[in-house]
């Protein structure tokens, strides 16, 4: 079986990554973990180490930035981009080999099933929501991580450096050649931004973000927006 790389992007994630990182040393295989921090204060470089994850930090913050980063230093074929708050399903290591294994399994990318980690009437109403994009829209993104193969992530030029809407770039970019599977196992991310903010608020200023990125405005603005 491949070796699997696999690049965390993070920022004051103490409390969230140590989780992620003993999800995935149930991989049984080469397995390398970069985790890239933008900048932490809290204790998110100590966690990563002592994870087994190989630690850069990236001069500039902005998940973009960070992932093409840590992606120049990966060492095997198959690469996996996971966001610092998520946490693998039990049987995750069953979906991706069975992709792994496969003849044309490398030709194209495959991502997760979007889950949060708390159970509310309207988050559920999001995951349907964010099922039908993926699936019949072929519109993944971060929080549902990415699975690809080394050749086709450089043949579609890889992420570029921007602070917010990475994701949607690329993904834009490999529908034009390729498919985007579905691994068929769920990905569970933080519901914290979500229930901060109401999720028909944060679904609705994420929609006007996307927006005003796709009619040309600059990203390092909309990440101050964001951010908020």
């Amino acid at each position: 079986m491949a070796g699997l790389t696999v690049v965390v992007p993070a920022l004051n994630e103490a409390r969230h990554l140590p989780f992620l990182l003993a999800d995935l040393q149930r991989w049984p295989d080469a397995l390398q973990i970069i985790v890239v921090d933008g900048g932490s204060t809290d204790k998110t470089i100590q966690v990563a180490h002592q994870g087994g994850a190989q630690v850069v930090q990236s001069p500039v913050q902005g998940r973009g930035q960070q992932l093409q980063r840590g992606l120049q230093l990966s060492q095997h074929s198959w690469l996996m981009v996971l966001h610092a708050d998520s946490r693998l399903s039990q049987h995750w290591v069953d979906h991706v080999q069975r992709v792994l294994s496969m003849a044309r399994g490398h030709q194209q990318a495959w991502a997760f099933d979007f889950r949060v980690d708390q159970r509310r009437p309207l988050l559920k109403l999001l995951e349907w929501c964010v099922a039908i994009r993926s699936h019949w829209g072929q519109m993944p993104y971060g929080d549902q991580g990415l699975l690809i193969h080394r050749s086709l992530y450089e043949r579609v030029g890889g992420y570029r450096s921007l602070a917010l809407m990475e994701d949607v770039d690329l993904i834009q970019r490999l529908q034009q050649i390729s498919r985007i599977g579905a691994l068929g196992c769920a990905l569970t991310t933080s519901a914290r931004r979500w229930t901060r903010r109401g999720v028909l608020n944060q679904a609705w200023s994420n929609a006007q973000l996307r927006r005003r990125w796709k009619n040309g405005e600059d990203a390092e603005q909309l990440i101050q927006i964001y951010r908020r």
